[in-house]
């Protein structure tokens, strides 16, 4: 192929190499990149079938990990396409490309479990996942992943585990926490009134998110702990509010329960409920009406879920997720013992030393983005004063009336900075109200889930198993 001599200019640095290429010159060049292409993705298909996963053993075994939620398009892979990846996609490529897992098998060959579920936006410190890799004792597990990662997933350990176990079904309770600064409009007192009726075993299907493609039947879920307490001191100088968390513990939660949780909080604190619109919204049947929660309270029943906006993810973090201690020895790096080597000290290992200085790194970063917005507001403060905020109400029957006569905006904290602003606040139980679950269930199995819905009972008979989908946060 004739290749075309560049006319060199004074001015004309920043010209494609291909500028005075004829229309015959650039459609024959790209003809040779195609043909080299094909030529390089020959050789990596040689070297993939160079490589037989069969050939090796296989072992199984937990992995802990933390991500940043608001990096990705929630935990779960999805098949359709996503604006964002998932964590489980990002985790799989490395998996792979790192030959611990066979690509062409997908999540069910490595019969690939996880624990608990988050949404969009929703992080994890302590998400834990089962699965079936290739066995070396003197795999890095941590190392080798950590390498080809990005630096917002950290595998932070590893356990060996039995054939039996599984992330999901082994799991004895999963921990939430929920972190929101307690800003001048929020009453923690009446916040920490509302959270205690939350302990105990419930029908939280009001708080939640009624999704009928899960087709949950049992909306009874038990809370182990529920507890507000301070994280930290407010540093700033903008009365921005202590740092508080709410910490959930339970042994298993459905779609969006903690950020509908956290919403109905919000507006308790912010004086626009009572701490008792708690007791109502788990008080679901008319046939059993549950005991006031205190002697001088009222006893609403509500059946069906009013319509409400639920919390912001960016602040919910799975924390933890608990197993029997005799079903998980979790372990570093440093405890693989390889013949010829010296051992470690642990703080010593080069995986922990640079786990920590990474993560150490981030948490540096996002502390300098935090100074650098407080002297932003810093700065706006000398020209725009804090406005008037009537919230938290001290009796919202009395003050709710006369602010509304008003016509007075209210910003209500919906967590993560965000905010609903209204003029017109309307109490919970005079809202609209959605269907009943059942309702909604049946609606999806004939409308647009009816295919899913025999495709899932397909599956389920031939896997002799009717275990529902939590369908976790």
């Amino acid at each position: 192929m004739r290749i075309p001599r560049m006319s060199v200019m004074a001015n004309s640095r920043t010209l494609s190499p291909y500028h005075n290429w004829t229309r015959e010159d650039l459609i024959a060049r790209l003809h040779q990149l195609d043909s080299a292409k094909v030529v390089t993705q020959s050789s990596k298909n040689t070297d993939s079938e160079l490589f037989s996963f069969s050939s090796h053993p296989r072992r199984k075994i937990a992995l802990k990990f933390c991500y940043s939620g608001s990096e990705y398009n929630g935990l779960a892979f999805q098949k359709d396409y996503t604006p964002l990846p998932t964590v489980e996609g990002v985790l799989f490529d490395a998996l792979a490309r790192t030959r611990l897992i066979d690509p062409e098998k997908g999540f069910e060959g490595c019969q690939w479990e996880r624990c608990g579920r988050t949404d969009r936006g929703v992080s994890a410190a302590g998400q834990v996942i089962s699965l079936w890799v290739r066995s070396a004792l003197e795999i890095s597990y941590i190392q080798v992943l950590n390498r080809v990662l990005p630096s917002t997933i950290r595998v932070i350990c590893w356990s060996p585990i039995s054939e039996t176990f599984s992330a999901r079904f082994s799991c004895q309770f999963r921990h939430y926490k929920y972190f929101f600064p307690a800003s001048p409009d929020l009453d923690i007192s009446r916040m920490r009134d509302g959270a205690v009726r939350l302990m105990g075993t419930h029908d939280f299907r009001n708080l939640c998110t009624l999704d009928g493609s899960k087709q949950i039947e049992n909306y009874h879920r038990a809370v182990h702990r529920a507890e507000i307490s301070l994280v930290g001191p407010d540093e700033s100088d903008m009365d921005a509010g202590a740092m508080y968390v709410l910490d959930l513990v339970g042994n298993a939660f459905l779609y969006n329960q903690v950020r509908s949780i956290m919403a109905i909080l919000f507006l308790v604190g912010s004086g626009l409920e009572e701490p008792h619109i708690i007791s109502s919204l788990l008080n679901v049947d008319p046939r059993n009406p549950l005991p006031p929660f205190r002697p001088s309270e009222p006893n609403h029943v509500v059946d069906r879920k009013p319509s409400y906006q639920i919390a912001d993810g960016l602040p919910l973090v799975l924390w933890d997720c608990g197993y029997p201690s005799e079903e998980l020895r979790w372990q570093t790096d440093t405890e693989i013992s390889i013949p010829g080597s010296i051992p470690l000290a642990h703080k010593e290992s080069p995986v922990t030393m640079n786990l920590r200085h990474q993560l150490y790194s981030i948490y540096t970063r996002s502390r300098i983005h935090a100074t650098l917005n407080s002297h932003f507001l810093r700065a706006a403060s000398h020209h725009h004063p804090i406005p008037f905020m009537p919230l938290p109400l001290s009796s919202p029957d009395n003050d709710l009336p006369l602010l509304q006569q008003q016509k007075t905006i209210l910003n209500v904290p919906a967590g993560g900075g965000s905010y609903i602003r209204t003029a017109k606040y309307k109490p919970l139980l005079t809202r609209e109200r959605g269907d009943n679950a059942e309702v909604v269930n049946e609606r999806w199995r004939q409308g647009r889930g009816k295919k899913r819905w025999a495709e899932r009972l397909a599956r389920q008979a031939q896997a002799g198993s009717t275990q529902p989908d939590d369908g976790n946060e």
